[in-house]
């Protein structure tokens, strides 16, 4: 993941990587535009389309958890063909396709954010929301690691019920492991959780500079991220419902997070290709 001086193409010698600490208003966002970001027509990776319309089996996500190049490769790497494409972008603002800038100055309420669209017949939910828990310290309010600012705020948002019941169940669920392990760097979760529905786009975009940066030739190996090695609790603890729990169950076995589970810097230090598993 990376600093702002690190991600900016057009001011390389941008040395600020602090944002402003505090949500803006609606009022106070920045008028942004109608012309959306382009972007490369395939995923850099998985040489799948980056831009919908999806398949009608696939499921769409997003999530911040931090800056928002390791958040995506963390993602992507996932085992099992069920990642079908991810983008970075912004998210949970106002400013209609911000640019990179924009959102590094606080002014359009937006968070770096993943967007990933996945086939629930070979990848759970509980499998991508558990990475998205423990690739980062959800307790840090407006920042993660040495990024610091509203662009770096930990947020999920979701696309159904289902899915809000499994988001809302799960938080609940590592809040108290968390607390149970004494690990964090406040004293509670503060991810935001939202409905996608509360956005006129609950996802823009980012630059195609920014897109599988991680993967690129010449990208630049920083990682902010602070997970914190507590595991979330096993599903059959925190399911919504038996039904639910049927439906969602996870397809990644406890020996792949052991073998695979997130620790400090192992984005950057991981193969750019998905995990193979088992």
């Amino acid at each position: 993941q990376a600093s702002n001086a690190q991600k900016t193409s057009s001011s390389p010698h941008l040395t600020s990587k602090m944002g402003i600490s505090q949500m803006i208003t609606p009022a106070q966002a920045l008028p942004g535009r109608e012309t959306k970001m382009k972007v490369s027509s395939t995923h850099f990776v998985t040489k799948n389309p980056m831009e919908g319309p999806w398949p009608a089996n696939m499921k769409v996500f997003v999530f911040a958890n931090g800056c928002f190049w390791g958040s995506e490769k963390g993602i992507w790497r996932l085992p099992g063909g069920g990642i079908y494409s991810t983008a970075v972008g912004y998210a949970a603002g106002y400013t209609p396709n911000p640019t990179y800038e924009e959102c590094c100055s606080g002014r359009t309420g937006s968070t770096e954010a993943v967007q990933v669209v996945y086939d629930p017949e070979k990848i759970s939910l509980v499998d991508i929301l558990r990475w998205f828990w423990e690739a980062h310290d959800p307790t840090q309010g407006m920042g993660q690691g040495n990024d610091r600012g509203t662009q770096y705020r930990s947020a999920l948002l979701y696309f159904d019920s289902e899915q809000e019941q499994l988001v809302r169940a799960s938080k609940e669920a590592y809040e108290k492991a968390l607390k149970a392990a004494g690990k964090g760097m406040g004293p509670a979760i503060t991810t935001e959780l939202k409905a996608a529905s509360d956005f006129p786009t609950p996802f823009y975009y980012g630059e195609d500079y920014h897109q599988q940066y991680l993967a690129k030739p010449g990208a630049r190996p920083y990682c902010s991220a602070q997970p914190l090695q507590v595991s979330l609790p096993p599903f059959e603890q925190w399911a919504p419902s038996p039904e639910l729990q049927a439906k969602h169950a996870p397809k990644l076995p406890e020996a792949f997070w052991k073998t695979h589970g997130p620790t400090p810097h192992c984005v950057v230090k991981a193969p750019n290709e998905p995990i193979k598993w088992p």
